[in-house]
């Protein structure tokens, strides 16, 4: 008997985690992936059908790509919306999200002005473009104010707290480029709803409470400790956010809940996201499964959570760039309803994600199952290859 698979290829701009979650979570649907990525041996490369080698924006790679697809996406906002548009017009490959919707959000300027003119509730923010314009912000919206670049900024790259006059030379020449003032929020937390976008169908996976330090995501709790009105508010939200997309695939929308209780838009990403990997197990569908559906055309897959869920981020704690090893997980392997990810990155360095941590709750409290977590992963360390 011959059993046959849908003989879908799907092509992704970006080899890395997310291109290998994203190959991990095809492959049983029956979809290749064939991905491109700037490095030889990105971490999507052994999971993935081929890995080409080529710029993120480069044309004639992600035309080859492409060439090799029968649908084409991107898993880093750093490619090229120009290059995607000539690409699909000349192959007939479609691309999901669609490139307008990657100019949109490339730009955190363009991405607050169209979404606050969507009515979308957004934090104060400025335009910048000198110190005469930095100053007159924060006369604006106070100090300490937050100076973001416009683009290309990540994991808190591209940001710059401003707590007086005499920080505004110093922001902007650690941004060095256009930027954006915004309004420093204080928060009570800050959410992530992953917005789900289908053929004729949209949905939200479950309102996540998201843990930063130094601006680099840490743990996420789902359900977040936060009100049902609360968690209701953030979802109607992220539908709004959803109606200014076009395009096929998971968002990933980042929020706010203010001290005063609002909820305000904080950043869009139009891609799975690290604030979702918790649905891996956590959910009936993770969020590479769905980006996959979505994209490909088929119809979404539930987003109900299947129990209470919280993921840790194992980020490098070496000082220097180096090949490193990892220790400690044999406490992940032996804890029920914990699960290790590794992201196959053949460098570590300080805050680089390497992996994250998921855990399952079984009758413990958000807080229980939170400390249980990081407990996982303070035993995950990594030791130099030469030592």
């Amino acid at each position: 008997m011959t059993i046959s698979t849908p003989g879908v290829t799907l092509g992704v701009v970006g080899g890395g985690q997310l291109g290998r979650m994203l190959a991990e979570a095809a492959a049983p649907l029956g979809v290749d992936l064939v991905v491109t990525d700037p490095t030889e041996d990105p971490p999507a490369g052994p999971v993935a059908s081929d890995a080409l080698v080529g710029d993120f924006d480069e044309f004639s790679t992600i035309r080859a790509v492409a060439e090799r697809a029968d649908y084409l996406t991107f898993e880093i906002e750093l490619t090229d919306p120009d290059a995607l548009e000539q690409v699909a017009e000349e192959t007939g490959v479609p691309v999901h999200p669609k490139p307008d919707t990657l100019r949109l959000i490339q730009d955190k300027l363009v991405q607050k002005r169209r979404l606050g003119d969507a009515g979308v509730p957004v934090p104060a923010f400025r335009q910048v473009d000198d110190e005469d314009d930095l100053l007159a912000a924060g006369e604006e919206l106070g100090y300490p104010l937050m100076l973001k670049a416009r683009e290309g900024g990540y994991d808190g790259r591209g940001n710059y707290p401003v707590e007086s006059p005499d920080d505004v030379t110093d922001a902007l020449d650690a941004i060095q480029g256009p930027a954006m003032a915004e309004e420093m929020i204080d928060f009570e937390r800050e959410l992530a709803v992953m917005g789900c976008l289908g053929a004729d169908e949209r949905d939200t996976f479950p309102v996540t409470e998201t843990i930063h330090r130094e601006e680099i995501l840490r743990e996420t709790v789902s359900p977040p400790r936060a009100d049902e009105d609360v968690r209701e508010r953030a979802r109607s939200i992220a539908l709004d956010v959803l109606d200014a997309m076009e395009g096929r695939g998971v968002y990933g929308i980042e929020l706010f809940e203010t001290s005063d209780g609002e909820i305000l838009l904080n950043e869009i990403a139009p891609r799975p996201h690290n604030s979702g990997h918790w649905t891996i197990e956590g959910c009936h569908t993770s969020q590479f499964e769905q980006h996959v559906r979505a994209v490909t055309g088929r119809p979404l897959g539930t987003t109900e959570r299947r129990g209470p869920t919280v993921s840790a981020n194992v980020l490098g704690d070496v000082p220097d760039r180096q090949r490193a090893t990892l220790s400690g997980e044999d406490a992940v392997f032996e804890t029920p309803r914990a699960h290790l990810h590794w992201y196959g990155k053949r460098e570590v360095y300080r805050l680089r994600k390497m992996g994250h941590v998921t855990l399952v709750g079984d009758g413990e409290t958000m807080d229980e199952l939170l400390a249980d977590v990081r407990a996982l992963r303070e035993r995950l360390t990594f030791q130099s290859r030469s030592q």
